[in-house]
């Protein structure tokens, strides 16, 4: 009997190979993801309440570490597998000695994320001598510094201030600062000043504010089915969102906690973002697509390097794994 079952799993799973069905991780792979508290990263907590990880052979266990200073070290360390960050965070935390790879995106700012400033900066050029605040070595930075490349300009052009993002965003609203930037609610906050606008939002930069899951690359090369697997899980988890909005709100919420644990200021915030789909993703993870991952990590290259922030000697295409998502 023994000999039998083994004969049908065997069949089964050739069965499987011929019909083009993947096969999942191994069995109870156990993977531990560090993110921080923030909308983006909630279709995970789909992907383990409704099984979906489950199904690929996954045991994942979820980690809230806020500050990427202990995230991104916990995961060159081996403490954890797999973390999430912003693509051009991923960049200062690179190191011959401890390469990383991208695996997938996870969501994209779409209108999250922006610069208020007084109603007499009308254009990027016009922020020129002005002050404006920001958390430097952020997504903030980051943002700031590709809009004013665009324009022609550095950050030296500007009088830059360090604050966090709520922080800027009051000292604009207080009229202490030419300009912020910010997220909600800071950016209606200041949008509804008499002397404030919305000079720019995300939704004017599609793939410039993503969250991406990053693994070292010996971690890759070990754990290749489960990265897989995770991926499939994760697209499982944006399609069943899709189609149960509401009750994957409430999961949600629930799941990543914090500020966000209400369903209601969940679904208020998640308006401000989109999740990467299946599709999504073998558009923007193809290193072919300039206006995908690659053109992303091409501008943080440049940009942290100009501005002394770290080094990096290798090709832009080469930290893309971009066979996961195939």
């Amino acid at each position: 009997m023994k000999h039998l079952f083994k004969g049908l799993c065997l069949s089964a799973i050739a069965l499987g190979t011929v019909w083009g069905l993947s096969a999942p991780a191994s069995a109870n792979q156990e993977l531990t993801i560090a993110h921080s508290t923030w909308v983006g990263y909630g279709p995970l907590y789909i992907a383990r309440d409704k099984g979906f990880f489950e199904e690929e052979g996954l045991d994942v266990e979820l980690v809230v570490m806020e500050d990427v200073k202990t995230r991104m070290p916990a995961l060159a360390a081996g403490r954890i597998d797999v973390a999430v960050t912003t693509i051009d965070t991923v960049l200062a935390f690179y190191s011959p000695e401890h390469p990383l790879s991208y695996l997938f995106a996870l969501d994209d700012s779409r209108g999250g994320d922006g610069i208020v400033a007084g109603k007499d900066i009308k254009t990027i050029a016009d922020l020129k001598g002005k002050s404006i605040a920001f958390t430097e070595g952020s997504v903030s930075q980051f943002f700031l510094s590709v809009l004013l490349k665009d324009a022609g300009m550095k950050l030296s052009d500007v009088n830059a201030l360090n604050m966090s993002a709520g922080d800027a965003g009051a000292a604009f609203v207080a009229q202490k600062v030419d300009a912020a930037v910010t997220w909600e609610p800071w950016l209606t906050r200041g949008k509804d000043t008499d002397h404030g606008h919305v000079l720019v939002d995300s939704t004017k930069t599609p793939g410039l504010i993503t969250d991406i899951m990053v693994t070292t690359n010996d971690m890759l090369e070990k754990n290749r089915p489960a990265m897989e697997g995770l991926y499939r899980a994760w697209s499982k988890a944006i399609a069943w969102q899709k189609d149960n909005v509401e009750e994957a709100d409430e999961i949600m919420a629930k799941g990543v906690g914090g500020w966000l644990e209400d369903p209601a200021v969940f679904a208020e915030t998640r308006a401000g973002i989109v999740f990467y789909d299946d599709a999504m993703n073998k558009t923007f993870m193809d290193p072919s697509n300039e206006g995908g991952i690659l053109g992303t990590i091409k501008n943080a290259k440049t940009l942290g390097e100009e501005g002394g922030l770290f080094t990096i000697d290798a090709e832009p295409a080469s930290l893309i794994a971009a066979d996961i998502v195939k």
